[in-house]
């Protein structure tokens, strides 16, 4: 196992001590993430015992292998989650995966609303963070799910995993509005570019808006 302390990510300190500062709640007590930072700093110290490098993408603390996200740590007003990004592809042996939401495909996650949650599910977590590991290094790829003709991006998919209801709104949407975002997000070449008109626009989304409303 590798040495914990010369893996931890500063920024990750940052969001432990400060949460994502994607609100105005960032770095006050009121901040979300303090209400789950013993259950987020043992989920922290299980991946920094493994091979994946700590990051911080969209305020949040993600694992990567070879530049790949393979898993990430959530939080919500209810809840925190350890999300695994590729969850679709695993077995889910001990049947406590969930689906982030009603119309999930490739994303899986396991959910703790207090620590008996962890201390649950503590003595088979390594084995499922490995089991994610793998299916990163086979280099599987979940099938991508189609949306009136066309492709959910990836972008999509993480904003899903960010902000909580996201997903259950934009499906809830006509299949037009649907693809009216959808036609948007994609005609970005660059990652960041698709993001930041994602992230535009989840206001939007999430009161059932069309991108012209």
């Amino acid at each position: 196992m590798k040495n914990s302390i010369l893996q931890t990510n500063p920024q990750v300190d940052r969001f432990l001590l400060e949460g994502c500062m994607r609100c105005e709640k960032g770095a006050t007590p009121a901040c979300k993430v303090h209400r789950w930072t013993p259950i987020l700093e043992q989920l922290r110290q299980v991946l920094l015992d493994t091979e994946l490098i700590e990051e911080r993408k969209w305020g949040v603390p993600v694992y990567t292998l070879n530049g790949k996200n393979v898993i990430l740590l959530g939080v919500f007003n209810d809840s925190c989650v350890i999300s695994f990004i590729k969850g679709s592809l695993m077995k889910d042996r001990e049947g406590i995966f969930e689906l982030p939401g009603p119309n999930s495909h490739e994303g899986r996650i396991i959910r703790f609303t207090q620590m008996e949650d962890l201390e649950r599910v503590n003595s088979v977590l390594t084995q499922y963070i490995q089991e994610a590991i793998e299916v990163e290094k086979s280099g599987k790829k979940p099938e991508i799910p189609i949306r009136g003709g066309m492709e959910i991006p990836e972008e999509l998919t993480q904003k899903f995993k960010e902000h909580e209801g996201l997903e259950k709104a934009f499906f809830a949407l006509s299949p037009g509005r649907q693809r009216g975002y959808l036609i948007h997000f994609t005609g970005a070449k660059q990652v960041e570019t698709r993001l930041s008109r994602i992230e535009k626009c989840v206001e939007k989304i999430m009161v059932g808006k069309g991108m012209m409303e």
